[in-house]
This record gives structure tokens, C-alpha cells and sequence, in this order.
């Protein structure tokens, strides 16, 4: 039987961004044959490389089993529940991190004012390139994402004809909010969310840390999601609504597609290790079982530290382990 993912080297596991971004599954029985996931329904069964998917999203009325989500699990392959027509994202399993070094650098980032808006503020000048933004505030910023996001609306509207009032989403039943491009648009973001969701856990880095969103579980996926509605997921909901194309199914292949084709997975995860490391350093990504001790030290875990065994101090790794220096 193959290594855990904890237990494997690095090589042993695909890369996130090699990975085919998403499968979505409802209504049917979900198991494993060997080293693949079988989906099961009346119709078919279908066999996907469990170690080629970056996230399963596992929609009402489906069964997975004890083998298959032992699998996804072992291969690094993020699960994500997610509600009727796939616009509500419950849970994700495991990913493919096995160190902590990244999201412990994520809450020094967001725990300090200073250098959450200087994430905060890279995070708007990818959304206006070539642009110089570095005089504008953070209500400047926001008010101007606003006007761009109000004018893509409208020429996304005059470029294919589908009529365009405001945006209409409705929390907690977004698909049954608003006309058809405004329901196209919630079913989309929604994929993208999840597309985003894994690359995220899968790097490591933690949901629910945002610098621009705040105080919700997902505000990081927000964060990282809103970098790229405007390329993706606003023209392909005009676009869709012009087709007549207005189920949530059409909203959610089309993205695939669209994320295929535009190699967005690979971007995803270039783009965070960017907002959080900007150096282009890499954090070390291993499973260090170690106890905090004072300072910037850590200790062996998995022993007894009575009296009589003498101190074993570990160095510690680079990383935001102290208040005092940034990483």
C-alpha cells in the first residue's frame, strides 16, 4: 500500500498546480477502485486519478465512502461539500501541506496592521496593472474597485446585448436570486470559490485569514477569488446568459473549461505565494512534531521532559516565530 501523504516525499505527490482544477459529483455513489475514485450512478461509472484532482466537490446526494475519502486524503486531494446547485461550500478535507510554516506566516502578515495593508494594497495593484496606486488609501482602493467592477458590468452588458440593472445575490440561496446573468454569475463564483478554497488548503496557507475580507471562515478565499472575477467569471455569465445557457451546470463546465484553458490553477497558487511571501522565498513545508519553547526555539516532541532527561533544543526554522522580527 502507498505511503500516507504525511509519509511520502515531496515528489511523490503531484504538485497542486498540475493537477486537473475540480470534479463535481452529486447524486451518485462515490468509491475507490485501486488508486482511483469511482463515481457511480445509474447511467455510468466513471474513474478518475485520485492523485491528478485538486478538489472533489461533492454535491447533495451523494455517498462517499470510508476507501474513497481514505484515498483523496493519502493523495493530497482536497474534498469540498457544497449544497444545492454547488453555490454553498460546507467543508474541505486534507490537502497537500505537511508543514504549518505557511499560515503561520499568514497570521503574522494579518495580525499586524502594517503589513496587512501592504498585502491588502499588492492585492489591488494586481487588479489594476500598471497602474501607481501608492498614495491611495484603502477607502480609495475600495472605491475604485468598486467603479471598475460597475463598468465591467456595462460593457459586458453592451458587448453581448443581455440587459444589466444591479447586482442581485441573495446569501445562503444565491441561485435563486436576481435574473439569469445574476444567477450565472453567483453559480461561477461559486466554482471559483472552491477552485480557490483548494488551492489555498492545499498550499497550506488558512481560509479563513483574509487582508481585505474579514470575520468570515472563507475570507482569504474571497480575498483570492476577487482577483480574478474580472478575467473569468463576469464575461463567461454575460456570455452564457446571451447563449441562453442559464443552468448552475452551465455556469460550473464552462469554468472549468475556462480555468483550463486560461491555466488558472497554476496562477492561484503563484499568485498566494506572492501576497504572502513577496521575496519569493520559499517556507519549508515539513511536518517538524516539535513543542514551542521560549524565544525562537522549539523542542522534540515524543519524549518525556522530566527532570532527569537534559534539554534538547531545535533551532527553529524560518518563519514568524517571534514579535520582534518579521519573516
Amino acid at each position: 500500500m502507498a505511503e500516507p501523504w504525511w509519509r511520502t516525499r515531496p515528489q511523490d505527490v503531484h504538485r497542486l498546480e498540475d493537477r486537473i482544477s475540480s470534479l463535481y459529483a452529486e447524486r451518485c455513489h462515490i468509491d475507490r477502485d485501486d488508486n482511483a475514485i469511482v463515481l457511480v450512478n445509474k447511467a455510468r461509472t466513471v474513474h478518475v486519478p485520485a492523485a491528478w484532482l485538486a478538489v472533489l466537490l461533492i454535491g447533495p446526494g451523494s455517498r462517499l465512502t470510508h476507501p474513497a475519502a481514505t484515498l483523496l486524503a493519502d493523495s493530497g486531494t482536497a474534498m469540498c461539500w457544497v449544497g444545492e446547485q454547488g453555490v454553498r461550500l460546507y467543508a474541505t478535507g486534507t490537502s497537500t501541506a505537511r508543514g504549518s510554516q505557511l499560515q503561520l506566516r499568514q497570521a503574522w502578515l494579518v495580525t499586524r496592521p502594517k503589513e496587512r495593508v501592504a498585502v491588502a494594497r499588492r492585492m489591488y495593484d494586481m487588479r489594476f496593472p500598471g497602474e501607481d496606486t501608492t498614495g491611495l488609501t484603502l477607502q480609495q482602493l475600495r472605491g475604485r474597485e468598486g467603479t471598475r467592477i460597475r463598468r465591467l458590468y456595462a460593457q459586458h452588458s453592451d458587448r453581448t446585448g443581455v440587459p444589466w440593472t444591479k447586482r442581485d445575490y441573495k446569501p445562503g440561496d444565491a441561485f435563486a436570486a436576481g435574473d439569469d446573468v445574476n444567477r450565472l454569475l453567483s453559480a461561477s463564483n461559486s466554482a471559483l470559490y472552491g477552485i480557490c478554497h483548494a488551492a489555498i488548503t492545499g498550499l497550506g496557507a488558512s481560509p479563513a485569514l483574509g487582508f481585505v475580507h474579514t470575520g468570515n471562515a472563507l475570507s482569504f478565499v474571497l480575498d483570492i477569488a476577487d482577483l480574478y472575477k474580472a478575467e473569468f467569471t463576469i464575461p463567461l455569465a454575460f456570455d452564457l446568459a446571451a447563449q441562453g445557457l442559464t443552468t448552475e451546470r452551465d455556469a460550473r463546465t464552462a469554468l472549468r473549461d475556462a480555468v483550463v484553458g486560461g491555466k488558472l490553477l497554476p496562477r492561484v497558487v503563484a499568485d498566494i505565494k506572492h501576497l504572502l511571501v513577496p521575496d519569493g522565498g520559499d517556507l519549508p513545508d515539513e511536518d517538524l512534531s516539535a513543542l514551542w519553547d521560549d524565544g525562537d526555539t522549539i523542542v522534540s516532541s515524543g519524549r518525556n521532559w522530566s527532570a532527569e532527561h537534559h534539554l534538547d533544543i531545535i533551532p527553529e526554522p524560518p518563519g514568524p516565530a517571534s514579535a520582534e522580527t518579521a519573516p
